[in-house]
């Protein structure tokens, strides 16, 4: 980025232009929270003027003094030059409307669950009560304690086998005074023996070791526990499968995100009814399924999953 063009850039709006130009030229990669590299450039300017990322557009004519405008071209410079992911260099996602700090110890929020959570997850838990849920894998709570805010009448709990995303999970809490929500560590479901649930919401790893491989430079910022899950992606969904039914309520649901692993999953469970949700934007790999379903295919569930290391 050189000075010339710089010295023309002088609105929100022009820089975020740019932005999206230099982003574009530079063939990033997106994906973090935003698909496009507009969307992208529109967070990082936004955050670094300390704005409301639901601004009018009005503002975008708004002039930035020289020290602001150097504060965002050094950004841009970061996220073209070292690839890092805008949630990361600015240090916030947003999830279901709500505003999250984000770095190297969790992934960056960005799961679909985000629209459901905003919906009450209906007509999926067909206006059944809630009184517990669990967010299953919860890295950096986002999933967690979008749920306890959205349903403050909710006991919910996140757990999460590192203690890194345990840490930014706790300081996102205080963050957003999510009381209604407490975290633990536990691999799976191993610490929370005995318990039941009526909801449980898992976005476990689900990519697979070849792709694992193949991911662009962004996601090497991000921990691999989050993302790697085996040949087929499935590893720990089977297990979630597996043993999900001794944790929910005899009515209860579990939704789980499997992304691009959902072909595999239904090659190798094709008699499992489970319920793919459509998103705004078509199907992205999320499904929902019922406790009495797992309960009735547990057989076949518990030979694959006892086969995975």
């Amino acid at each position: 980025m050189t000075a010339e063009p710089a010295a023309e850039l002088h609105t929100i709006i022009d820089l975020i232009r740019y932005g999206a130009s230099r982003f574009n030229a530079a063939g990033l990669t997106f994906g973090h929270s935003h698909d496009n590299a507009l969307d992208e450039a529109t967070h990082i300017v936004l955050h670094t003027l300390h704005l409301p990322p639901d601004i009018g557009p009005a503002y975008g004519q708004a002039r930035v003094t020289t020290e602001e405008k150097a504060e965002v071209l050094a950004l841009f410079k970061r996220r073209i030059e070292e690839r890092i992911p805008a949630a990361y260099l600015t240090g916030e996602a947003w999830f279901a409307g709500l505003s999250f700090k984000s770095d190297r110890r969790a992934l960056v929020p960005r799961s679909p669950i985000a629209e459901l959570i905003e919906s009450g997850f209906e007509p999926w838990l067909g206006g059944r009560p809630v009184h517990r849920a669990l967010d299953l894998c919860t890295g950096s709570g986002c999933i967690a304690i979008a749920m306890a805010h959205y349903n403050p009448d909710w006991h919910v709990y996140g757990i999460d086998i590192s203690d890194d995303a345990l840490a930014l999970a706790n300081e996102n809490k205080e963050r957003l005074h999510a009381d209604n929500v407490h975290f633990l560590k536990s691999n799976l479901f191993e610490g929370v023996l005995g318990t039941h649930y009526d909801l449980i919401v898992t976005n476990p790893p689900y990519v697979t070791n070849a792709e694992t491989d193949a991911l662009p430079r962004e996601y090497s910022y991000e921990p691999e526990l989050g993302l790697r899950a085996g040949d087929d992606g499935l590893d720990l969904v089977l297990k979630i499968l597996r043993d999900a039914p001794l944790h929910l309520s005899q009515e209860g649901l579990l939704i789980c995100e499997v992304g691009e692993s959902e072909r595999a999953l239904v090659r190798l469970l094709p008699d499992v009814e489970f319920v793919w949700i459509e998103f705004k934007v078509g199907q992205m790999g999320v499904f929902a399924v019922e406790c009495s379903e797992l309960i009735v295919h547990h057989p076949r569930i518990r030979e694959l999953a006892d086969a995975r290391a």
